[in-house]
């Protein structure tokens, strides 16, 4: 193994992590709300302290976005976006659902995707031009050509009680249309699913970069297409995200224009 090669050091530190949410899921939690339904656990900030802690010292030079707050060099050309506990809301009511989602950004590209499942020992990875990989494995999104039957994912924004803009609408416009949706909690989870041919297609509203960064280069490499709802040219940064197969891509773009439209 090169020295501090990025995907190894990515993998180590994110199976690190991973461990350390595993043993501490049955344990009494330290819980903080950030809103009226957002919160964080002190399993967040060991997480990422272990995270964060493991990449300064591996790439001093590098900068850091992660999700609570350990900021670094953000504009610093090469950056690591780091979510250390992807489905904190899950964590918190032991619902074992989350993962540990680690991407490395250089120049505007992400190079870099791990994100691991620690109750399912299921480590999911890609690096820009190599495919994606199960547990070592190549894999690819499903074939799937038709709505009718699709597996979707989705999730609701944190302000969803106080916001119009809160999914719901199109919640219903795919419940009717898809042949099952399944909102699990855990973004970077579910376009590793949607990677993997588990879903076949994901959507979701007021994400965050490190909701996406590693899960979408990952559905990127296993052949995958993302956009933004309405087909664009997407950015980790800008919030809203349509991820699929490629094949229905252009049948959720129909459901979620009538959204909009109504």
């Amino acid at each position: 193994m090169a020295a501090n090669d990025p995907i190894e050091v990515a993998v180590k530190v994110a199976k690190e992590a991973g461990e350390l949410l595993r043993q501490g899921l049955s344990k009494t939690r330290e819980i903080e709300y950030k809103g009226e339904v957002d919160l964080v656990t002190d399993m967040d900030r060991r997480a990422e302290e272990l995270i964060c802690g493991a990449l300064m010292k591996a790439f001093p030079t590098h900068g850091i976005i992660s999700e609570e707050g350990h900021n670094e060099k953000i504009t610093n050309k090469t950056k690591w976006i780091v979510d250390p506990l992807d489905g904190t809301t899950n964590y918190a009511h032991g619902f074992p659902f989350f993962c540990v989602s680690i991407a490395l950004e250089f120049e505007g590209e992400l190079e870099v995707g791990v994100v691991y499942d620690p109750m399912r020992d299921e480590l999911f990875t890609a690096e820009r031009g190599k495919g994606a990989k199960l547990n070592g494995v190549s894999i690819s999104v499903s074939s799937t050509d038709e709505l009718t039957r699709s597996l979707l994912a989705t999730g609701f924004p944190y302000d969803i009680r106080t916001s119009a803009e809160n999914n719901i609408t199109n919640f219903s416009n795919f419940a009717v249309r898809a042949q099952a949706i399944r909102r699990a909690g855990a973004a970077a989870l579910d376009l590793c699913y949607l990677a993997s041919s588990r879903f076949d297609g994901f959507w979701e509203l007021k994400l965050k970069p490190w909701d996406l960064a590693a899960g979408v280069l990952i559905l990127k490499e296993a052949g995958g297409r993302v956009s933004d709802l309405a087909g664009n040219e997407f950015s980790i940064y800008d919030g809203d995200v349509l991820a699929s197969n490629g094949a229905i891509h252009g049948q959720m773009m129909e459901v979620l224009k009538k959204g909009r439209e109504s």
